[in-house]
C-alpha cells in the first residue's frame, strides 16, 4: 500500500468513525430521554396510572417538547465539548506534547542524548522530504515511549520519553522515530487528534453525571435520591459511549501499529532497530508504561502506556516482535534485560559525537556525495511516505556536510531567519547589496551583519543541501508571533524579486515556507486531498507540467517532447507548448491552487508525470529536483530525497 492508498484509507477509516461516533451519540440521545421521560412519569403517580407504557405513540407525542429539548441539550453538551477540545488542539502537536508534561528539546542543546535525538528525527525528516517536527522529551517518564501529534507534517511534534533516550541505543532510538514518522506521513496523526476531541465531548456527560451526584449532598432536599440516580445514570450512559469509542478505537490503531512497524523496517532497512525497542519494553521493569494520564492518548503512544487494560489499542508486545524477528523467543528477554542493565547510553552518545566531531577535524567538512538523479516512476511512487535506508543515509550525509556556522545557525532561535534570507542573497554585487539593504530595514543591522558572516561560512554550500538547511532552521521559525512570520514572508518575496527574475530554487524555498507556515497556523484547515478529478483540469495539469520541463531542458523542442510525454502518461492532451518566461511562477500558484484540491489517486499520478517529464532527458538538474520538492509540498505530498552514491 503507498502513500496515496494509505491516506484515502486513513480518510475513508475517518468517515465510518464519524458515523460510528454518531450512531453512538444518538444512542446516547435515546438513552437520555428514555432516563427523563422514566423519571417524569415515576415522579407523576397520575401521569403513570394514566399512561403507564413511555413508548406508545400517545405518550411520546404528548411529550414531544421534552424529547426534543433533552436531545438539544445533550446533543448540543456533547457537540460544544468536542469542539472545544478540538479548538484546543488546533495550535497542533506541541499542544498535546505539553500536556503530558513533555519539555522542547532546545535546538542548540549540548546534551548529547538530546542531540542524537535531534540529528535522528532531522534525518528521518529530510529523508522523507517533510518540515522538522518539533521534538519534546517527557523527562519524569521511566517508561520506553514515544508518540506523534498534530493535524499535518507542518505542525507535527514528536515526543519520547527520558527512558527512552537513557535505555535505546541510535539504531533501536531511529527505529521508534521511523515508526513515529510513519504515523505523521500515513495521515493517522489527523485521525488520532479527531479521536481526542470527539471522545471528549462523549466523556463530558460522566463529567456532568458526577456534578449532578455530587450536588445533592445536604441541604435536607427530597428529591436528593431521585437527583443521585439520575447523575449516577447519566454518568453510566457517558461511560457506555466511552466504552463504544474505545473499541473503535482499538481496533483501528492496532492494525495502524502493524503498519507502522513495517514502514520502520522499511525506512532503516534494520529490524533489529524496531525489534531491539519491542524487546526492550517487553524486559524493561518501567515498560512502556507512563505516570501521566494517557487515557486521551494512548492510542496514539509507541506501546501501550498502561501495565494492563482492556482493549488494548495497541498489538501485543511479544506479536509485534516476532513480526518483525519470528526467530525470537520469550526466553530471550532475560538476556535482552542483562544488556540493558549493562548499557550506559549518554556515554555512548558522547563517544558517537566525539567521533564525528574527530573525523570532521581531521578530513574537514566533505562536500555530500553526488546526488543520484535516475528514479523510476514506481520506485518513487512506492517510496513516498515510505523512504527506504538509502534516503535516510542521504540526508545524515547532507547534514554532516553543511558547514558548521549554518548549522548553528540554522539550530539557533536568534539566527534561523538569517539562514532563511543568506540562502536567497545574490551572487551579483548590485542585487546582493540591495538584499542585504533590505534585510537591514526589516530585521535590523546585527541581522545583515549576521547574513554577511553566514554567506562568507557558507561559500562552498552545495545546491543539495539548501533545502535541506532551510528545514532545519523551520522549528525555530515557525513558533514566532504571527506579525514577525506576515513579515519575514514579505521580506522573503523581497528579496527574490530584488534582480527582477524568479529563478526554480527562489520559488521552491519561498513557497515551501509559506505552504508550511500556512499549514502550521492552522493545521485544522490543513487537507492532503480533496475530491477534483484530474481529467477535469488538463489546463493546470499541462501548465504544471510545461513549467516544469523548460526549466530542466534549455532546448524548447527537448521541453516539448518530455511535457507531451507526460501529458501521454494522464491521457492527456498538450494545449500549448511554448514556454513561460516572466510570469510563470504566478501560473504555477494558480494551477497549484487548484490541483491541491485533486483526489490523493490522481495526485499519484500527477506525480508520475512529473518524474515522466523530470526524467525524459535522462537526468534530472538541480532547478527541476528543487521544483518538484516545492510542487509535491504545495499537494501536500512529501517527497523523498533523492538517494546519493557514496563517492565523490
Amino acid at each position: 500500500m503507498n502513500f496515496f492508498e494509505h491516506q484515502d484509507k486513513a480518510r475513508n477509516q475517518t468517515r465510518k468513525l464519524v458515523v460510528l461516533f454518531t450512531l453512538a451519540v444518538l444512542a446516547i440521545i435515546v438513552a437520555i430521554n428514555l432516563l427523563v421521560l422514566g423519571l417524569f412519569t415515576y415522579s407523576d403517580t397520575e401521569t403513570m396510572v394514566e399512561q403507564p407504557n413511555i413508548l406508545s405513540q400517545e405518550f411520546l407525542l404528548a411529550h414531544l417538547d421534552v424529547i426534543l429539548l433533552i436531545s438539544f441539550l445533550t446533543g448540543g453538551l456533547i457537540g460544544l465539548a468536542s469542539l472545544f477540545r478540538t479548538v484546543k488542539l488546533r495550535s497542533g502537536g506541541s499542544v498535546v506534547a505539553r500536556q503530558l508534561g513533555g519539555t522542547p528539546v532546545d535546538p542548540d542543546t549540548n546534551d548529547p542524548l538530546k542531540r542524537r535525538l535531534r540529528n535522528v528525527v532531522e534525518e528521518v525528516a529530510i529523508a522523507s522530504g517533510v518540515p522538522v517536527p518539533d521534538i519534546f522529551i517527557l523527562e519524569e517518564e521511566r517508561g520506553i515511549n514515544a508518540f506523534a501529534a498534530g493535524y499535518s507534517t507542518s505542525d507535527a511534534a514528536i515526543a519520547v520519553t527520558r527512558g527512552t533516550l537513557e535505555t535505546l541505543n541510535r539504531e533501536e532510538l531511529q527505529g521508534v522515530v521511523a515508526h513515529e514518522f510513519a504515523h505523521i506521513l500515513n495521515g493517522d496523526m489527523r485521525l488520532n487528534i479527531r479521536l481526542m476531541g470527539i471522545l471528549f465531548g462523549i466523556l463530558a456527560l460522566t463529567i456532568v453525571g458526577r456534578i449532578l451526584m455530587y450536588s445533592s449532598r445536604g441541604g435536607g432536599n427530597r428529591n436528593a435520591g431521585g437527583i443521585v440516580f439520575a447523575g449516577l445514570a447519566i454518568m453510566l450512559i457517558g461511560y457506555i459511549g466511552v466504552f463504544f469509542g474505545r473499541w473503535i478505537k482499538s481496533a483501528v490503531s492496532r492494525q495502524r501499529e502493524y503498519l507502522a512497524d513495517a514502514s520502520a523496517v522499511q525506512f532503516t532497512r534494520q529490524p533489529e532497530g524496531i525489534g531491539g525497542a519491542l524487546k526492550k519494553i517487553a524486559a524493561s521493569q518501567a515498560g512502556a508504561k507512563l505516570d501521566a494520564d494517557t487515557e486521551e492518548v494512548g492510542h496514539m503512544l509507541f506501546a501501550s502506556g498502561f501495565a494492563s487494560r482492556m482493549m488494548a489499542t495497541h498489538p501485543p508486545l511479544m506479536d509485534r516482535i516476532k513480526a518483525v524477528d519470528p526467530s525470537f523467543k520469550a526466553e530471550d528477554l532475560k538476556k535482552v534485560h542483562a544488556e540493558i542493565q549493562s548499557q550506559k547510553q549518554a556515554e555512548q552518545a558522547a563517544k558517537e559525537e566525539e567521533a564525528t566531531k574527530a573525523k570532521e577535524k581531521q578530513e574537514g567538512r566533505r562536500p555530500p556525495g553526488k546526488i543520484n538523479r535516475m528514479m523510476e516512476p514506481d520506485n518513487l511512487i512506492e517510496q513516498i511516505g515510505q523512504p527506504g535506508l538509502g534516503q535516510i543515509l542521504a540526508a545524515a550525509l547532507l547534514a554532516e556536510a553543511i558547514p558548521r556556522p549554518l548549522e548553528q545557525a540554522a539550530h539557533s532561535r536568534d539566527w534561523a531567519r538569517e539562514i532563511i534570507c543568506a540562502l536567497l542573497i545574490s551572487s551579483d554585487a548590485d542585487v546582493r547589496n540591495r538584499q542585504l539593504d533590505s534585510i537591514a530595514e526589516h530585521l535590523g543591522a546585527d541581522s545583515e551583519r549576521q547574513v554577511r558572516t553566514l554567506l562568507e561560512a557558507g561559500q562552498n554550500l552545495q545546491a543539495e543541501q539548501r533545502l535541506p538547511l532551510m528545514e532545519m532552521a523551520y522549528p525555530q521559525i515557525r513558533h514566532r508571533p504571527p506579525a514577525e512570520l506576515d513579515a519575514l514572508l514579505t521580506l522573503v518575496d523581497k528579496l527574490v524579486a530584488a534582480d527582477g527574475e524568479v529563478s526554480a530554487f527562489e520559488y521552491a524555498l519561498a513557497r515551501l515556507l509559506r505552504v508550511q507556515l500556512k499549514d502550521a497556523q492552522r493545521p485544522d484547515r490543513s487537507r492532503p486531498g480533496g475530491n477534483k478529478q484530474l481529467k477535469n483540469h488538463a489546463g493546470p495539469v499541462n501548465d504544471l507540467l510545461r513549467i516544469l520541463a523548460h526549466h530542466g531542458h534549455e532546448d524548447d523542442e527537448a521541453a516539448v517532447a518530455a511535457l507531451e510525454a507526460g501529458m501521454k502518461e494522464l491521457g492527456l492532451t498538450v494545449s500549448e507548448t511554448h514556454s513561460l518566461r516572466d510570469n510563470w511562477h504566478e501560473r504555477m500558484d494558480q494551477a497549484l491552487m487548484t490541483l491541491d484540491r485533486l483526489r490523493m489517486k490522481d495526485k499519484g499520478r500527477l506525480v508520475r508525470a512529473m518524474v515522466t517529464v523530470i526524467q525524459h532527458a535522462g537526468e534530472t538538474v538541480a532547478a527541476e529536483a528543487e521544483l518538484m520538492r516545492a510542487i509535491c509540498a504545495c499537494l501536500h505530498v512529501p517527497l523523498p530525497l533523492m538517494e546519493q552514491d557514496s563517492g565523490s
